[in-house]
């Protein structure tokens, strides 16, 4: 399920999760789901995972990014293409252009499919690829809950509505966190995602040119690459200092007054939110932990479980 505006195709942590339209839930997973039914599972996604971040950096974020964006219900809808019975979240405004690494989960799935055959969900491939992107970027590892099912449809009109602007204040952010079950902390370390991935000049020019709370030479530099008027699509990092590195520099950033989207920025802006942010330039590892502790939260949101949804053969269709 899809739940950012339309950032770069690497942009994808953080309005992610303001798709995320259902609060948490007990859902039925477990660590051990495929232990006895594809026990090498975890192992070839890792090594896929491995191989195209390799290839391409930014692939780790877009992995991710695809992640979040599914996590309506981590039940891979966003994997589905359009048929002539409903439009999928594909070309979603989110989406459109955007999301990608698309190809890289059908590699891993044909990969899977050949070891297990109708075993292992496209929602459950997502969920690892995601941390596995994070580990292969420096980031810290967490243990993904398994046995999420896929979902037989998707909805265009849900990716559509249930996605806020880049261009939320601090209060509303806090708010559409709380609604979906997490806390302000949470809101900042989940925040922290964007340490990795870019942004599209469109997401940000407003702050770029009209905002005050931002570094001089910062706007300067960006502004070569993102200019008042065309260049929509252009990229920037959304981490200036190590856009391929999940580290804690989004946050020093922040503290800098170089956080690329209003958005970012809000969190360290005189509010409530300065402290935490403050805590994760001082303390790195206790950003890792929480990180890691909060996506294992969010992947939790409303999956499909026991009988419900399908496990598809090939995660573009349904069976």
């Amino acid at each position: 399920m899809a739940f950012f505006s339309r950032f770069s195709s690497n942009f994808g942590i953080f309005f992610f999760l303001f798709s995320l339209i259902t609060a948490v839930t007990s859902a039925q997973l477990s660590s051990t789901f495929y232990n006895s039914s594809c026990p090498n599972v975890l192992s070839t996604i890792k090594s896929a995972v491995k191989t195209a971040v390799a290839n391409e950096k930014r692939m780790g974020a877009s992995l991710l990014r695809l992640h979040f964006h599914d996590c309506f219900g981590c039940d891979a809808s966003i994997l589905l293409d359009d048929t002539s019975s409903f439009t999928g979240e594909k070309n979603a405004g989110p989406n459109a252009n955007s999301v990608r690494g698309f190809d890289v989960i059908d590699t891993i799935k044909t990969q899977v499919e050949s070891l297990c055959p109708g075993v292992v969900s496209c929602a459950d491939i997502l969920a690892v690829a995601a941390r596995d992107s994070v580990v292969e970027l420096g980031g810290q590892s967490w243990t993904v809950q398994l046995g999420r099912r896929d979902s037989t449809t998707a909805s265009q009109s849900d990716a559509n509505s249930n996605i806020p602007a880049p261009t939320l204040n601090l209060t509303d952010l806090i708010t559409a966190f709380s609604n979906k079950g997490f806390t302000s902390k949470e809101l900042v370390a989940l925040s922290g995602s964007h340490t990795i991935g870019q942004a599209r000049c469109t997401t940000f020019r407003a702050r770029l040119y009209n905002e005050p709370n931002i570094d001089s030479s910062f706007a300067t530099s960006t502004k070569s690459n993102c200019p008042s008027s065309g260049g929509d699509d252009t990229l920037s990092p959304l981490d200036v200092t190590s856009p391929t590195t999940f580290d804690n520099a989004y946050f020093k950033n922040l503290v800098s007054l170089k956080g690329l989207l209003h958005s970012d920025q809000q969190l360290f802006s005189n509010g409530s939110t300065d402290s935490q942010v403050r805590a994760y330039v001082n303390n790195p590892s206790s950003f890792r932990t929480d990180f890691a502790n909060a996506m294992v939260k969010m992947g939790n949101l409303s999956p499909l479980t026991g009988t419900n949804g399908q496990i598809r053969t090939n995660c573009r269709k349904v069976n």
